[in-house]
């Protein structure tokens, strides 16, 4: 399949095609943006995505990754 469909010049996007939505953050583990944010992308202003685009970066931080097994176990 061509990358063509996700290269459009008139809407910049930070999708990086790993659309998983964490379940309780509700926002997407590969761009990090919330559901909402998704489904306006489209009819966001240049501005409005730019600003969401600059906010991404700080919530990496929001989405911790579990570990399951011992790792996951808290240790005292």
């Amino acid at each position: 399949m061509s990358d063509e469909v996700w290269r459009r010049a008139e809407v910049e996007s930070p999708c990086v095609k790993v659309c998983v939505i964490h379940p309780r953050a509700r926002i997407c583990t590969g761009c990090y943006r919330t559901v909402d944010e998704i489904a306006a992308w489209s009819r966001l202003s240049a501005e409005e995505r730019a600003a969401v685009m600059a906010d991404l970066p700080s919530r990496a931080g929001l989405l911790r990754q579990r570990r399951g097994g011992r790792a996951g176990r808290k240790q005292e």
